[in-house]
């Protein structure tokens, strides 16, 4: 099949692309570096990778390109950390707007007009910013308050244009929301600013890799954002990636929302020390101060896995000790080679 991924550049989309291509797929990427600037994947020159460098916002390039394909999976978005939700609140609502209705018109002009079967659409945990039920189960972000920053309330914009798409026009769909996503190929936002965390400046406000750089630079004791009992369920990038490829796929993911993450919860203060002992071991006993939180540091984030797991067979299985055995030594080389 081929498959168009918009944001193919992106973290997530490292992954996925990777495994569209070892899957046997055909891919078209679109991106236009916005985020990080230039970056080369693994995939770059692959014979059935063809990548245009543009804008997600081309609706008319948009329609060209899903004309030819079978699948398109709607990845691109203006994502940072959680300063980045500060920094760009107006831009992350409107640009990305812009970007999910450009995505959904070509869509709609492929599967009217062109062979185009559906859209899978990256959604983010973040639809459930004010959940009040954990584990959270689909649905729930229809019952809950909606989000309180621009990017979780534009997420959940983009729900509802699936839903709208498929109840006006028939367009099928499938939403994915990924948790948490952990792994390798994460770098800096452009127009991100530098945050002190201590004597350490944050190299993108997200917290695996920023604690990953803390301690390789021996900063004791450890800064963390809040107390440490924030809770969050760090999925690996390469089993989201299998999820998405799973959930466009499988017949009976057609019109239905997955959320896509390990169950496994996991404290931020239980996450800085699994980090510390795997670089100090016993050598140096655990030290952290609490620095003052982010307004929108939601304190749980916990979801049901259970429909992945029953209706696609889909479980998120990479234990984090092991995604921070592969983590670990790549932020250790950027710090090398003075890209954090």
């Amino acid at each position: 099949m081929k498959v168009l991924v918009t944001g193919s550049a992106g973290f997530i989309s490292g992954y996925l692309v990777q495994q569209l291509l070892e899957a046997g797929h055909e891919v078209i990427g679109i991106d236009n570096f916005s985020k990080y600037g230039v970056v080369e994947r693994s995939y770059q020159n692959h014979p059935r990778y063809h990548f245009r460098q543009a804008d997600a916002r081309d609706v008319e390039l948009l329609k060209e390109l899903a004309s030819e394909c079978d699948h398109f999976i709607a990845c691109a978005a203006r994502i940072g950390g959680i300063s980045y939700f500060h920094e760009y609140a107006y831009d992350l609502l409107a640009e990305n707007e812009r970007i999910t209705a450009a995505a959904f018109d070509a869509a709609l002009h492929a599967h009217g007009h062109h062979r185009l079967q559906k859209i899978t659409v990256l959604s983010s945990s973040m639809v459930f910013e004010n959940a009040t039920v954990f584990p959270t189960p689909e649905g729930h972000e229809r019952q809950c308050p909606p989000p309180s920053s621009t990017y979780g309330f534009q997420k959940l914009a983009c729900e509802y244009f699936a839903r709208g798409a498929w109840d006006q026009y028939r367009l099928p769909y499938t939403i994915c929301r990924p948790f948490n996503c952990v792994g390798v190929g994460e770098s800096r936002a452009l127009g991100d600013k530098e945050i002190p965390s201590g004597n350490i400046k944050l190299a993108m406000s997200h917290v695996v890799p920023d604690l990953v750089q803390k301690v390789l630079k021996a900063q004791d004791p450890l800064h963390i954002l809040g107390s440490g009992d924030q809770v969050r369920c760090y999925t690996y990038g390469g089993d989201l990636a299998r999820g998405i490829l799973t959930a466009m796929l499988h017949p009976a993911a057609v019109n239905e929302d997955f959320n896509l993450s390990t169950p496994a919860a996991t404290t931020v203060l239980e996450l800085a020390e699994l980090i510390w002992r795997k670089v100090h071991g016993d050598a140096r006993p655990f030290r952290y101060v609490s620095d003052p939180p982010f307004q929108y540091d939601v304190q749980m984030r916990v979801p049901e896995t259970r429909k992945a797991r029953e209706v696609l067979g889909f479980e998120a299985d990479t234990a984090l000790s092991a995604v921070l055995d592969e983590v670990i030594p790549w932020v250790d080389r950027e710090i090398a080679e003075g890209r954090i």
